[in-house]
């Protein structure tokens, strides 16, 4: 089971982070797709900020619940725009991270406790 924590812990944090990253650079795509659902570039900079800070508290034993909860949320209003454009998989895979973030705060205090 630790090693199925760690394996989705490191694709969580990479994902949120390298997500974050795209919107704080405003990425032309980004800018283009969160533009037409009302996101202005401060708005995309700030949801990039918050994806890439809960991404990097993810990875911190401490603060991996928070990290989680911010990137859920941040994964969810992505699954909602998402579903509004009509992309159906990806919303689906979104949510399925999401998902996973849960799996993560369920299970943190059970794998990083001393055994």
């Amino acid at each position: 089971m630790k090693i199925i924590f760690y394996i989705a812990l490191a694709v969580l944090v990479l994902l949120a982070i390298s997500s974050g990253l795209t919107k704080i650079l405003l990425m032309p795509q980004d800018v283009e797709f969160f533009g037409r659902y009302g996101f202005s570039n401060p708005m995309l900079i700030a949801y990039g900020l918050v994806q890439f800070i809960g991404g990097a508290l993810l990875a911190v034993p401490k603060s991996r619940v928070i990290g989680a909860l911010l990137v859920a949320v941040t994964f969810l209003i992505s699954a909602v725009v998402l579903l509004l454009s009509g992309n159906i998989p990806i919303a689906l895979l979104t949510l399925v991270f999401t998902a996973l973030l849960g799996f993560i705060v369920k299970f943190n205090s059970h794998i990083d406790s001393p055994s």
